[in-house]
C-alpha cells in the first residue's frame, strides 16, 4: 500500500510540475472563479490576524497571498505542495505582492514533515481530492494544528453535480481508448464528492465538529474557447490521459469536448457550473 501511494505521489509530482505554468498563466481566471469561496473558506477555518496558516497543495499560490493579507505582518502562511515548480511561483507571486510572511515547504500533503500542533488553522482550496490516500493526509495535518484549531478544504463535489469535469473526464477516456473509469477513485477530481464521505474522513483523522456546506461556483468565461485554453494549460489529470494520444487525435478529441461544452454558452458568455463541498473541523 505505502509503494502505490509513492508511485501514485511520483506520478502526480510529475504531472502537477508539467502544468505548473499553465496554472500561473490562468491565475487572473482562477482568483475570478474561487474569489467568494476562498473567502469563506478562511472564515470557517478562523483564518484572523497573526496567526500562524497552513496552505496544503497550495499551487501557485493564490490563495496563499488573501492568507498572507488576512493574517498581517505579524502573521505567517506555510505554503506546501508536491510540485517544487508551483512552490516557485507561489514565492515569487508573494515577493511580487510584497508579502514577506509567506514560506514554502516542499512536501506530499500525506506526509507533510512538520512540527505537531504548530498551525493556529489550516486550509487546502481543490487539493486534497487528488491524494491517493487522503485519510493519510488528513492525518498528517491534523498532527500540525494546535488545540482548537480549524482545518477547512475545498474539493469537488460529485459528477452528477459539476457536468463539466464529466464531460472532460468521459472525452478524455473515451478518445484515449479507455474504459470508464469510477469518479470515486481515489486521486480523481470528484473522488470525494460522495455525500458524507469526507465528513467521516474528517472524522477518522480525529476532527470534531464536522460540517460540510455545498456551493453553486459557476466559472463565467467569454466562451468555451477560453474554458478549454485553462483546461489544455494547466488541468494535469486531464492532460495525463490525453497524453498516449498524437497531436491529430488530441484535437478530435478537444473538438468534441467543445462541441458538448458549447450547451453552456449565451449570447452573454459562457458559464461552467460548477458545484463544491466546504469542509470544516476542529482539533
Amino acid at each position: 500500500m505505502a509503494d502505490d501511494r509513492q508511485d501514485a505521489s511520483g506520478t502526480q509530482r510529475t504531472q502537477w510540475d508539467k502544468a505548473a505554468p499553465g496554472w500561473e498563466k490562468h491565475g487572473p481566471e482562477i482568483r475570478d472563479w474561487l474569489r467568494l469561496s476562498t473567502t469563506e473558506m478562511m472564515d470557517k477555518a478562523g483564518v484572523a490576524v497573526g496567526q500562524t496558516v497552513l496552505d496544503v497543495a497550495a499551487g501557485s499560490g493564490d490563495q496563499s497571498l488573501d492568507l498572507a493579507g488576512r493574517v498581517g505582518p505579524e502573521g505567517q502562511v506555510v505554503a506546501t505542495d508536491i510540485s517544487a515548480v508551483m512552490l516557485d511561483f507561489a514565492k515569487a507571486n508573494a515577493d511580487a505582492a510584497g508579502y514577506r510572511n509567506v514560506r514554502t515547504h516542499l512536501a506530499d500533503a500525506q506526509d507533510l514533515r512538520l512540527p505537531d500542533a504548530s498551525f493556529d488553522a489550516a486550509v487546502c482550496r481543490l487539493g486534497l481530492m487528488f491524494l491517493p490516500d487522503p485519510l493519510a493526509g488528513l492525518t498528517s495535518l491534523f498532527r500540525t494544528l494546535k488545540s482548537g484549531g480549524r482545518f477547512c478544504s475545498l474539493v469537488f463535489a460529485g459528477p452528477e453535480a459539476n457536468p463539466c469535469l464529466r464531460i472532460l473526464m468521459s472525452t478524455a477516456m473515451r478518445h484515449a481508448g479507455l474504459p470508464p473509469g469510477d469518479p470515486f477513485r481515489p486521486g480523481g477530481l470528484v473522488s470525494l464528492g460522495r455525500p458524507g464521505h469526507l465528513d467521516g474522513l474528517f472524522a477518522q483523522a480525529g476532527f470534531r465538529d464536522v460540517a460540510t456546506t455545498r456551493l453553486d461556483v459557476p466559472i463565467n468565461l467569454p466562451d468555451v474557447t477560453h474554458y478549454l485554453d485553462f483546461i489544455r494549460d494547466a488541468a494535469g489529470p486531464i492532460l495525463q490521459i490525453m497524453s498516449a494520444l498524437d497531436a491529430v487525435a488530441r484535437q478530435v478529441a478537444w473538438d468534441d469536448m467543445a462541441a458538448q461544452l458549447s450547451v453552456y454558452q449565451s449570447a452573454t458568455g459562457w458559464s461552467g457550473p460548477n458545484t463544491l463541498l466546504l469542509t470544516v473541523g476542529t482539533r
